[in-house]
C-alpha cells in the first residue's frame, strides 16, 4: 500500500508525486451522504476492525477515536481516562491506493485489584491512529496509574495529585483518606481534566470533544471521548460528556458504552471490587463527490 499526508504519495523508490484528487472506497458498517461547509462527502463508519476498499486511488479524510480505558477496581477507585481523537482539530487526510485495515480499538477492561486497563488504539496504523485513554487508579496498586494512556486515568483514594495522560489532559485527583468516607477522581477527557474527589463523592470525567462539524450535523450531536467518574464512598462521579460513565456511590462503577471512546467509572466500595470498562472507540472516513 502507497500513501502519504497532505496530498503527496512517496513510491517505493525516491521519487514524489503531487496527487490532488479524493478517492473512492467502500466498506465499514455505515454510509451515507454528508454536507459539510457546502461540500459534499461520503462518510464511512467503521465500529469494528474491517477493511476500507479502495475502488480510485486518492486522499481521504480520516477521524480516528481511541478505544476509553477502564476505571480502577478495589476501594474507592479513579475513573478511566477518554480515547484520543485525531484528524478532528487538525485534518487527517492520507492518500490510499490499496486496501486498507481500518482498526477500531476496543475498550479497557476493569482488573482485579488493579489500575484499569488502557484503551486501545483506532485507525490505519503507521497512518493515522489515536491512542487509548489511561486506567483509572487502584487503591491497592499504587505502582500505576492513569498516564499510561492519551487521557490520564482518575487517582483512588489516598493517592493525591494528578496523572498527566500523554496529550498532557491529566485525570481528577483524589480525597487524602484511605478508609470511608473516602473516593477517587474523575478520568481525562479529550478536552478537560477529571475533577478531584472530595470527602466522600467521587470527581466527574472530564469532557470530551464535539464533532459535529466534521460529520455536517448540528452542535452538540456527536461528543466522544469523555473520562469516566471516580467512585466514591456514598456518592459516584458524573461520567463526563462524550460517553464518559458514572462511578459507583458505595457500588459498581458503569460501563461507558460501544464506539464513544468514553472512559469507564470507578467503584465506590471496598468489598465488591468492580469498575466500569471502557468504550469501544470509533472511525470515520470521507471523501469528496
Amino acid at each position: 500500500m502507497t500513501r502519504s499526508y497532505l496530498g503527496y504519495v512517496s513510491s517505493q523508490t525516491t521519487d514524489t508525486v503531487p496527487v490532488m484528487a479524493y478517492g473512492v472506497a467502500t466498506g465499514g458498517a455505515s454510509s451515507r451522504t454528508i454536507t459539510v461547509s457546502t461540500q459534499n462527502y461520503t462518510e464511512l463508519t467503521f465500529t469494528s476492525t474491517d477493511t476500507l476498499t479502495v475502488t480510485k486511488a486518492g486522499l481521504f479524510d480520516v477521524l480516528a477515536i481511541g478505544g476509553g480505558a477502564a476505571g480502577g477496581s478495589y476501594g474507592y477507585t479513579g475513573g478511566g481516562g477518554g480515547g484520543q481523537i485525531t484528524g478532528y482539530t487538525a485534518l487527517s487526510t492520507v492518500y490510499l491506493d490499496a486496501n486498507t485495515t481500518i482498526t477500531v480499538g476496543g475498550g479497557g477492561a476493569q482488573g482485579s485489584r488493579l489500575a484499569g486497563a488502557v484503551g486501545n488504539p483506532s485507525g490505519i496504523l503507521g497512518v493515522s491512529q489515536a491512542m487509548g485513554g489511561g486506567g483509572g487508579r487502584s487503591q491497592f496498586d499504587s505502582r500505576h496509574g492513569g498516564n499510561s494512556g492519551w487521557n490520564g486515568g482518575g487517582k483512588a483514594a489516598g493517592h493525591t495529585g494528578t496523572d498527566a495522560g500523554l496529550g498532557g489532559t491529566a485525570g481528577g485527583g483524589a480525597s487524602a483518606a484511605t478508609v470511608a468516607p473516602a473516593s477517587g477522581g474523575g478520568g481525562g477527557g479529550q478536552t478537560s481534566a477529571g475533577s478531584n474527589g472530595s470527602g466522600a463523592t467521587g470527581g466527574n470525567g472530564g469532557a470530551g470533544t464535539d464533532i459535529s462539524s466534521w460529520r455536517g450535523e448540528s452542535a452538540s450531536t456527536t461528543v466522544k471521548s469523555g473520562g469516566g467518574g471516580g467512585g466514591g464512598s456514598t456518592t459516584g462521579g458524573t461520567g463526563g460528556t462524550g460517553g464518559g460513565a458514572n462511578g459507583g456511590g458505595n457500588a459498581n462503577g458503569s460501563n461507558a458504552s460501544a464506539n464513544t471512546g468514553g472512559g469507564g467509572g470507578g467503584c465506590g466500595t471496598a468489598t465488591d471490587n468492580t469498575a466500569g470498562n471502557g468504550g469501544s472507540g470509533l472511525v470515520l472516513v470521507r471523501f469528496k463527490i
